[in-house]
């Protein structure tokens, strides 16, 4: 009878599945994508994001749970204030004048009662900070560490940055296929 290496074993881990792996690829291509967004024009940008929303929704939705009596210490945060500034304001001048939109849907309160504005970079910005500390936490390669950063955005995706998606998904579709001149 052959037994499985030790080192064989820690591959079996829920950081090493299908499902994690695939999000793990989207989400790095997503911060690529964002951190390179000068080197495309806007028509091309907004064009690329619209793939690249619905697909890392996708995948986000079908990470694993991971028991919440594993809790661990919350992984380190790599993206700073002056990171994601600098790069909310890259966003912001790519999409100049089509950056704001009026947001629908705001939990909690009636709808009619308060018109909200939002923003393509500001929504953009947020998922590349979570997706972005998600990476370089993976990277590190232990499992501990890896695990925790996959229930922390997980759960992020959930309660927050999951709404902002979808919310300027909706706006970039405009964008793409309303009858505005965006160059």
């Amino acid at each position: 009878m052959e037994q499985t290496p030790k080192n064989d074993s820690l591959f079996q881990d829920l950081v090493y599945s299908r499902n994690v792996i695939e999000f793990a690829t989207v989400a790095n291509e997503f911060c690529a994508f964002t951190e390179s967004v000068n080197d495309l024009t806007r028509i091309d940008f907004l064009g690329k994001l619209q793939k690249l929303l619905p697909l890392l929704y996708l995948k986000a939705s079908l990470l694993p749970e991971l028991d919440e009596e594993e809790e661990e210490d919350s992984p380190e945060k790599f993206v700073s204030e002056s990171d994601y500034n600098f790069i909310l304001r890259k966003l912001s001048s790519k999409l100049g004048e089509f950056d704001s939109y009026p947001e629908i849907f705001e939990p909690g309160t009636p709808l009619g009662e308060a018109n909200v504005e939002a923003n393509i970079s500001e929504n953009v910005a947020d998922i590349y900070q979570d997706l972005k500390d998600f990476i370089l936490s993976y990277r590190i390669g232990t499992v501990e560490v890896m695990r925790a950063a996959l229930r922390e955005c997980r759960n992020n995706f959930e309660q927050y940055w999951g709404q902002r998606l979808v919310n300027g998904l909706r706006a970039v579709h405009m964008l793409v296929y309303g009858n505005t001149n965006i160059e």
